[in-house]
């Protein structure tokens, strides 16, 4: 890149600081991805400003991402070469934006972080032996067997409950409301709590859930409840109420490998969503494909019958 096209950098970078005022740290993130820039025009012989098209601005990026640069960082270097485009223009030094249509890959949704079976089974290993810990194991053993979010467990009231047939009716988002069963490990920590909660209940009170005033447990209570009871159990990690989501979705398609059934017990309208707990093994899946698909290859099998 010749010695004019890098001047209009330092334009454009002085713009950013006497006009728009932008903080020193913002400058120099903009002076370093133009610097790669000009490096790469110059790499691929590109002469000016003007030369700078949308195919090699989409080259510029791909070869970013290959050489290790994050998603989110390859945006903000997309950013930063579209704002420069937008000076050049306002200054008539260029007749369009080539990084305009340009995007940057998207960013690798991050898998949910889960507890194993052993850490879930030593985390609710704890006696229930006063009203607290009966209520506190009963809603960890709910939110492991059922999978519910924070928002419905503590909005759950005492009707909703069927220890019977062992099921609860959820309120979930978008006003849907489903039907999960209970496993026997929250049936039997629930009727526990429920020999407890009369004593702290005043007349009329519906919510399930009570906290030492009888009224409603929030939100942040039962956050702080479950942080305490993994650290009293000596897991090392911090343990928050949706991490109990995770690693129900998770334990359960592990087994089942059902993703429509998970996907009704989570509630989720999309099944995209619950695709993210589809860590599965692909040998698994080529097993099931094996022995299911009526085209798969027959292990040990002879050949076709001739046409």
């Amino acid at each position: 890149m010749h010695a004019e096209e890098r001047d209009w950098i330092e334009r454009f970078l002085g713009h950013l600081r006497h006009e728009r005022r932008v903080s020193g740290h913002t400058a120099a993130a903009y002076a370093g991805d133009l610097a790669a820039l000009a490096d790469f025009c110059a790499a691929r012989g590109v002469v000016g400003w003007t030369a700078l098209d949308g195919a090699a601005v989409r080259a510029f990026a791909a070869g970013s991402h290959a050489a290790g640069l994050a998603p989110r960082s390859v945006q903000r270097r997309l950013s930063a070469v579209r704002t420069f485009f937008g000076y050049l223009l306002r200054e008539g030094h260029a007749a369009s934006n080539p990084a305009h249509e340009v995007r940057a890959p998207k960013q690798r949704k991050a898998l949910p972080k889960t507890l194993d079976v052993d850490q879930m089974q030593r985390l609710l290993a704890f006696r229930a032996d006063d009203r607290l810990s009966a209520r506190d194991k009963a809603i960890m053993e709910l939110f492991y067997s059922s999978g519910l979010r924070l928002a419905e467990l503590v909005g759950l009231d005492l009707t909703e409950l069927d220890l019977a047939d062992r099921t609860v009716r959820v309120l979930g988002k978008g006003g849907k409301t489903r039907i999960v069963p209970l496993g026997r490990f929250a049936a039997e920590a629930l009727a526990r709590w429920l020999e407890e909660r009369g004593a702290l209940a005043p007349p009329g009170e519906r919510a399930l859930f009570l906290g030492r005033g009888g009224r409603r447990l929030t939100p942040r209570a039962v956050q702080l409840r479950v942080a305490g009871w993994a650290r009293r159990q000596g897991l090392g990690v911090h343990v928050h109420p949706h991490l109990f989501r995770h690693s129900f979705a998770t334990h359960l398609l592990e087994s089942s490998r059902d993703l429509r059934a998970v996907q009704e017990l989570l509630g989720h309208a999309d099944i995209g969503t619950t695709q993210v707990y589809t860590h599965l093994d692909f040998q698994h899946l080529a097993t099931v494909y094996d022995g299911a698909h009526p085209r798969a290859r027959r292990r040990g099998g002879g050949a076709a019958g001739g046409a």
